[in-house]
Parts: structure tokens; sequence; C-alpha cells
């Protein structure tokens, strides 16, 4: 284990002036705060948001039909003149949380050569700052929202979302939902169902308090990922401070998973807690935490099967401390994976049971809670199993994320076939080669802590990647675990410039910029920017009045351990 952030050893300091000795207010430190780098990103991010919300109501995944605009006399900001303006002031916004995301990540890295003295506290209340104006935007980039609303309206009218869609239950929430949906059942856990239900139980039919009211049910989610991103690095070496710049304040998460309401905030959430849960041996806890994420949406499950490694290596530790303390002069297994190197969960020794044993004890203790859970939530829910069948309906989507659909339109590139019949053949060969992938990682990533959370790592990428369809806010799901590891700078810079690309390409309404031209280069240049800003303040000399060329920013070593700037 490495030695813990020097960065955030006073947190506490930098945000309530807690000062030894006195003389200083918590103004002052607020003060110093806002004149501070750090202050200055704040200020811009939620300059950023709050243009997004207000560009929202004329360009976002605005309704139908919105009498509360028409009541304004603003419906004007929907058409012609008003939508352009509505527009561009969402792209100036996701730009300016992107520009002030980047500067944040210069102090919190080091960059400059200067000291880290960003905090997690400090952090902490950026988040809280940039997402205050997107609790009352429209749905943005998305119009999922609606379905989560129609959904949880089909079970409080009385009807299964997993046998019949919002099209069963004609109203104004159907009638936001976009047509490619209406006829989908829910491809979501019970959980998330009764969240809905209880949700228009008692907004009605309103989809504005609705929006809202699902907006705040996602707050806890982020919570979750706000303590247990940067508590993972404890295990995984990273540092706290970066972690969660990286995987919270990260505008793509922020803006798709606030703004856009997506229930992977509160899947992520509780799979990240889960994860740190079983790190910390609460192995029964993180389990039950992880089986309410899958409750959520059925990806948190993936995590599962590498848990129970966890649990093995944790349960061999454990007898090898209790036989060294019944008798000292025994020979002592390794006492960490870490320290070994040896696949320790299934490596058998001296008193210890066989590790096929061990691995079915331990498996069916965990797939036991897991079923509790899980019943439990479908038995309040009333309803059965029928999201596994519809998992299916993600097919409709069809877009350049992932790779079955890339590898179907370059054949139809170079033959004279259909795409509908080549994406068939492609999604087919994907979903075989996910399966070994998953199956491959499970076995390879069994040795250590540290690898059973790679592997996690790993097997949501190939998900991602190789799954019929995919959506930028996808991607949450990897990052969030990502983050905890020590990152070079290079890999910070990918990372920075992968997720700028995915935030700029798709619109505003939710519908896709992936087949535009001139769409998917504007991402493309904006992300490289962003990745290039991350250690060069001017990447593109703009603001230069001479020729010579700038030097790159340094990282800082004076507060960094020299695990974080090793390369993960």
């Amino acid at each position: 284990m490495h030695p813990p952030d020097t960065s955030t050893a006073a947190p506490a300091q930098a945000v309530t002036g807690a000062v030894p000795g006195g003389g200083r207010t918590r103004m002052q430190a607020w003060a110093d705060f806002a004149r501070s780098p750090e202050g200055h990103a704040a200020l811009l991010g939620f300059v950023g948001a709050a243009l997004i919300t207000f560009g929202g109501f004329g360009a976002g995944s605005v309704r139908t039909r919105d009498p509360l605009l028409e009541a304004l006399h603003l419906s004007w900001l929907r058409f012609g003149h008003g939508y352009a303006l509505s527009t561009i002031l969402i792209w100036a916004g996701v730009l300016a949380m992107i520009t002030a995301w980047v500067r944040l990540g210069r102090s919190t890295l080091g960059f400059g050569g200067r000291p880290v003295h960003v905090t997690l506290n400090e952090l902490r209340a950026i988040v809280g700052i940039w997402i205050f104006p997107l609790l009352f935007a429209v749905p943005m980039f998305s119009r999922d929202a609606y379905s989560y609303l129609a959904q949880g309206a089909l079970l409080r009218d009385g009807f299964d979302p997993y046998t019949v869609g919002p099209v069963a239950n004609p109203g104004v929430l159907l009638d936001n939902v976009s047509p490619v949906w209406t006829t989908t059942t829910a491809p979501y856990g019970p959980a998330f169902l009764l969240l809905g239900r209880a949700i228009t139980a008692i907004t009605g039919d309103d989809v504005v308090s609705g929006t809202i009211a699902l907006r705040l049910v996602m707050l806890p989610g982020l919570a979750l990922m706000m303590w247990a991103v940067p508590y993972l690095t404890k295990h995984l070496g990273g540092r706290p401070t970066v972690a969660l710049w990286l995987a919270v304040l990260n505008p793509l998460v922020l803006i798709h998973l606030i703004g856009g309401v997506h229930n992977e905030m509160l899947m992520v959430g509780l799979m990240c807690a889960g994860i740190a849960l079983v790190l910390e041996r609460h192995h029964v806890a993180g389990i039950v935490v992880v089986a309410i994420g899958v409750a959520i949406k059925a990806t948190a499950g993936v995590a599962l099967p590498f848990l129970v490694w966890i649990w093995m290596l944790h349960e061999r530790e454990r007898r090898a401390l209790e036989r060294a303390a019944l008798d000292p002069h025994a020979e002592r297994d390794p006492a960490s994976s870490e320290q070994s190197g040896q696949p320790d969960a299934a490596k058998p020794g001296p008193d210890m049971p066989h590790p096929v044993l061990t691995f079915a004890k331990i498996a069916g203790l965990g797939l036991s809670v897991f079923a509790v859970v899980f019943v439990a939530a479908s038995a309040i829910a009333g309803v059965g199993i029928g999201w596994l069948t519809a998992l299916s309906g993600s097919k409709k989507i069809i877009n350049w994320l992932s790779l079955p659909t890339v590898m179907a339109h370059a054949t139809t590139w170079v033959t004279n076939l259909r795409l509908e019949s080549v994406l068939s053949v492609t999604r087919t060969l994907c979903a075989v080669a996910l399966v070994v992938v998953l199956v491959a990682t499970w076995w390879r990533f069994r040795h250590s802590e540290r690898e059973a959370v790679f592997g996690i790592l790993i097997a949501f990428v190939a998900i991602v990647i190789l799954s019929p369809a995919a959506l930028p806010w996808y991607y949450s799901w990897p990052l969030a675990l990502a983050a905890g590891f020590a990152l070079s700078t290079t890999t910070s810079m990918v990372l920075v410039g992968v997720c700028t690309w995915l935030m700029l390409v798709f619109q505003p309404d939710g519908s896709i910029g992936l087949y535009s031209f001139w769409h998917v280069a504007a991402a493309t240049f904006v992300a490289v920017v962003a990745a290039l800003s991350l250690r060069h303040v001017d990447p593109l000399r703009l603001s230069t009045s001479s020729g010579a060329p700038r030097e790159p920013l340094t990282l800082s070593t004076s507060a960094v351990e020299p695990a974080t700037i090793a390369r993960a």
C-alpha cells in the first residue's frame, strides 16, 4: 500500500478556515479560495453550467409541448434565431466547463512546478457548485429521463414494465418519450422501477417536477462516488484528489449523468462503494451494496465475480494469520498477494481448504446474498426477471461508438451488402468475443486486490466496446475505477482527450452527431486541445507575442508520492 496522499493532509483548513491558533475566519478562507486558480476554475465551471441550463430551455431535450415557456412567453427560444441562440449558449457552457475542468486538473496534478495544494474538501465543494444550476435544467443530451418517468408510471398504474412499453399507458409522459422507446420494455432493475413509481406517485404526470425529482434521487449516487472513488486509491495506488477530479468533476460525468439524468449515477456510485467495502473486508455489506446497484442497472453485476477473488484472498490471509498466531514457528504464507505476486486466491497451503472448496463456499455465500437482495426488490416491485430479456432493446441503438457497428459500416464500404444484414453478423461475432474476454479477464486477474479491480475495469471497457450499442455516458463505468490507479501524465492527457471527445459528439437534444463530419472534426479538435492543455497553458500559442516556443509545464513532485507519476 502506498503512503497517504499528502495533498489532502489538512483539507479542513482550506475549507473551514480552521487554522491552528485562529486568526482566520471562515469567510477569509473562502475569499482566499475564490482568489486562487481553483476558485477561478470553480467560478468558470459554474458559469458554464448556468449557460447550459439557460440554453437547454430552448435547445436541450425539451418537452414536446412546454406550457411553462408558453406562460413566460419564451417559446421563441425553441425556434429559429431563438433556437440558434440557445444552442450557442449550451456549447459555450460545455466548453467553459471543459476549460475549467482542465485548469483544475493542472492545479490538482501539480503542473507548473508549484506544490499541490488542492484538497478533497475543495474539490467536493466545487462538485456542488457545478451541479447546482444543472439540477434545474431540462434533460440534456438525452431523452432517457422521460422514459424513466413513463416506465415508473407503468408500474404505478398497474402495468408490468417488463412486459409492455410506455405506449400501453397514454398520457403526457408518453408524449415526451423518444419514439424508438415507446414500445420497448424496461431494461432496468426492480429497484429503479420502484424509484420511478415513487416519483410518479408524488409528481403525477408533471414532467418538470418529475425530472427534478429524478435528479434528486441520483444525488446519493454522486455522494457515494465522491466518497468511494477517492477511497479506492488507498488500495489501488492513486491519489484521492486526482481520482475525484478525473472521475467525478469530469464534465462527461456531471453534464451527462446529472444534466442528462441517467441512472448510471446511482449504479456507478453503488458499485464503487460496494467494491470499497469489500476491499475493507466488509464482504457481505459490499456485495449487498453492489447487488442494489444491479437492481438499478444490470451492468454493475460484472463486478461480482471479481469480488469473489478478493474475498478469497482475504480469507486466505485471515487463515494464515490465525495459523501463525497458534504456531509462531510455522512457516507463514505471504500476508498479501502484492508482496508475493502469486495467485494466492487459488494456491493451496498447509492446513488450508482446497481452493475449489473455498471458492464454492465464498461464491455460494455471495450468490445467496445477491439473490436475497434481488428477490426482495423484485417482490416489493411485484415484477419478475423480465428485465433480462429487455436488455436486448439496446440493439435499436446504432452509432459509431460500438465496435460491431464500426465493423458493419466498414464492411458495407467494400462490399454490396446491406448494413442490417452485416450488423447482425458483426454483433454476433463481438458477443462471442465479449464472452471470451470476460471469462479470460476474470481468470487472469485473480492474484491480488489491485488485479481484481483492474480486471473489473477491463471488463467494463470490453462491454462498452463490444456490446451492440454504446453511449457516451457508458464510459463513466470504467472511468470511476481507472481514476483510482496511479496514472502517468500521458495517460491522464489521453483520458482528458477521450472524455472531452465523448462529451461533444452528441447534440444537446439527444441526437447523435457522429454522422456529421464537421461535428466529429470539431469535437476531435477540441479534444486534442483539451488534452494538450493539461500540460501546456496555451497549446495553440494564441497569447504569445513572439514566435518563441512555450515550455511545457512540469509536474511538481514536492507533494506527490512516486506512485502517482508511475505508469498505471
